[in-house]
């Protein structure tokens, strides 16, 4: 049984998963949070299903040696490529990014046009698509790959013309669909939010997953009475792992979490 006290496991390919870690923060601020970006090896879409799979089951095993009591999958193409491959080991809760955000885009709908923005990994797995016609059948969803966006953020071209115009370019196919709800189908994407927003138009509800993934990450701990008690101090309550480039992970992630990101540590992740 794992210790409520212990604390939650948290990564992606890079600093998009940070989107995750900020909402399980401002939702239970009381909670502990180990995080690992796999920066070396960022991205992850254009990587195959083996591969993601491989990366996903060394980061949990590190992450497993941190003592932590619960994981989220805060990547969207490991959730589609991973999850279910992983889930069946694990002897604590581990959630992904997935499900949360399409039940949000479910209940958003308004007629049943949803667009998905991600990586060319989760929009080709059709795992969001397969999830939310579970739900409802009559819906009707386009995805649209943005591959460029991912590397974009972790330059730190958050409000750049650039970004503008890629954005531009990927979002007028969706516009063309006539879609009412648009999932951020990849953790880095709610850093653009209001590009993605100004370049849909207020009439497209946007669907965050790593807000929507905090909520269920709560529910679940509550269920399996793993929510954190006493944490006591707040040394050492947030720490981040990365496998390269730890300084400039340091300061992007100052700009995301201000004044919680004050040390970042490299290890080999090939080693587990």
């Amino acid at each position: 049984m794992a210790d409520k006290n212990s604390p939650i496991g948290v990564f992606d390919s890079g600093v998009g998963g940070l989107t995750v870690a900020r909402e399980i923060m401002r939702q239970m601020p009381e909670e502990k949070i180990v995080y690992f970006g796999d920066t070396a090896r960022v991205p992850y879409g254009n990587k195959s299903r083996s591969t993601v799979i491989r990366f996903t089951r060394q980061i949990i095993r590190f992450l497993l040696t941190q003592d932590v009591k619960a994981i989220v999958i805060a990547c969207n193409t490991a959730t589609a490529y991973a999850l279910e491959e992983v889930e069946k080991d694990m002897n604590i809760p581990i959630i992904g990014v997935i499900h949360a955000g399409a039940k949000t885009a479910v209940e958003s709908t308004q007629n049943g046009k949803i667009g998905i923005i991600g990586t060319e990994g989760t929009i080709n797995s059709g795992e969001y698509t397969k999830v939310m016609m579970k739900m409802r059948e009559d819906i009707q969803v386009t995805g649209k790959p943005c591959p460029l966006l991912v590397p974009l953020v972790e330059e730190g071209l958050l409000h750049d013309s650039v970004t503008d115009e890629i954005a531009s370019r990927y979002l007028s196919e969706l516009k063309g669909k006539y879609i009412d709800t648009l999932i951020l189908g990849c953790t880095h994407y709610p850093l653009l939010r209001s590009t993605v927003g100004r370049l849909m138009g207020p009439e497209v509800t946007l669907v965050n997953p790593a807000y929507e993934t905090a909520l269920e990450l709560k529910q679940v701990l509550e269920e399996q009475g793993l929510l954190c008690e006493s944490c006591g101090s707040d040394q050492e309550k947030y720490r981040f792992y990365v496998s390269d480039l730890a300084e400039k992970f340091t300061n992007f992630a100052a700009s995301i979490l201000p004044g919680r990101v004050t040390e970042t540590k490299q290890i080999n992740i090939e080693e587990f």
